[in-house]
């Protein structure tokens, strides 16, 4: 059965990129392998709208996110989550690890976060070091006013730090010109790479806080990591250095297809993928839907967790649950990375048929239809 990869991560891997990782190993410590770190950097610069310093680990999105509570923050530091999901509790379950107790902005899942909440605690608490919060959040398909808390954060001492671990590459983000201080990234969302690469910049405001970070570290210390690109051209431990070769193919492909298209291309195929899903009869999860995962309600009467597994399973493609308290009451079909066309007819058709099994009652073809129409306007 040939299977295909529709979920937010991993996502589909380009051939050209399989091909880059699979060159023979090279030494981590060679100007060669320096060579390749240097255009990787400078690659995800672009993909970032960054000219900020901009470091390289190996490690999931999430060792991105714990490099920069630990780099950022000092014992007894106050800061301020944003959380509109999953996501958005794994940066509070990451500061409370490290004994610092967050003020916290909860959302129910699905909403999105309100920039005003977030202007009324900066002002009620005075002292916030950092704003921590998510562009895209995977868990439940919504993006985030990024840009209007950027204007907010900057007129506080504050640093403004933003998990696009899902939504870089996908989604518009300029990093710079939205004043964000930090953004975590990784290898095996919109960038088209295998997981196992984490990325991370920081704006000079932000450096102060790195300089004055008390929390311990040792492989996230980005004093190290700033230390050997400027004197070696290296990490300061073992690169990742098949991955290394991967990112710097799958960058030359972004360029190749320019920034600016690969953002349209995602916000069509999202688009697509709504307007398939409403045409049979389900409803949008999110509040304001994000161009990299479409969530949508399970109909009723529905067993939501063995759609998922039907569709991967019996048709070969594969889609994501619900998380937590939603399993089992969302699913998410993501358009994210190395996607096009019809990979959504292709999900939408095998949403379609799993649904008619399941005993929900469609007109088949009627998503792909409507998926069509958004194809050809």
């Amino acid at each position: 059965m040939k299977k295909y990869l529709l979920t937010p991560g991993p996502t589909p891997v380009p051939e050209r990129v399989l091909l880059a990782s699979a060159q023979p190993i090279i030494h981590h410590r060679t100007p060669e392998c320096g060579q390749i770190l240097s255009e990787d950097i400078e690659g995800l610069k672009y993909v970032f709208q960054t000219k900020n310093d901009l470091f390289i680990f190996a490690a999931s999105g999430t060792g991105a996110m714990e490099a920069c509570v630990v780099n950022l923050l000092s014992p007894q530091d106050k800061v301020l989550i944003v959380n509109t999901g999953a996501f958005g509790r794994r940066w509070v379950n990451i500061t409370k690890l490290f004994g610092i107790e967050p003020e916290v902005i909860e959302y129910p899942w699905g909403r999105i976060a309100n920039p005003k909440d977030v202007e009324k605690k900066l002002k009620e608490i005075p002292g916030i070091k950092a704003v921590f919060t998510q562009s895209t959040e995977t868990s439940t398909g919504v993006v985030n006013d990024i840009q209007t808390i950027g204007k907010i954060v900057a007129k506080t001492e504050a640093v403004l730090v933003v998990d696009a671990v899902s939504g870089l590459g996908g989604q518009e983000l300029n990093t710079d010109e939205w004043n964000v201080d930090v953004v975590a990234g990784g290898s095996q969302k919109g960038l088209m790479v295998p997981p196992g690469l984490a990325f991370v910049s920081i704006s000079q405001k932000a450096w102060k806080l790195v300089e004055n970070s008390k929390l311990p570290k040792f492989y996230w210390d980005f004093k190290a990591y700033k230390k050997f690109l400027e004197e070696k051209k290296q990490t300061p431990y073992t690169s990742a250095v098949s991955l290394l070769l991967g990112l710097q193919e799958a960058l030359r492909m972004i360029k190749e297809e320019g920034l600016e298209q690969v953002l349209q291309r995602h916000a069509i195929l999202a688009s697509a993928t709504r307007k398939g899903v409403e045409a049979l009869g389900l409803e949008l999860f999110a509040e304001v839907p994000c161009n990299v995962v479409t969530a949508v309600k399970v109909p009723e009467g529905v067993d939501g967790v063995r759609l998922v597994k039907m569709m991967r399973d019996e048709y070969g493609v594969g889609i994501a649950g619900g998380q937590r308290e939603y399993k089992g009451k969302i699913f998410r079909i993501a358009h994210l990375g190395y996607m096009d066309r019809f990979d959504v007819i292709i999900g939408l058709s095998a949403l379609e048929i799993a649904l008619s099994k399941l005993g929900y009652k469609i007109e088949v073809g009627k998503g792909i239809a409507a998926a069509e129409k958004e194809f050809l306007k």
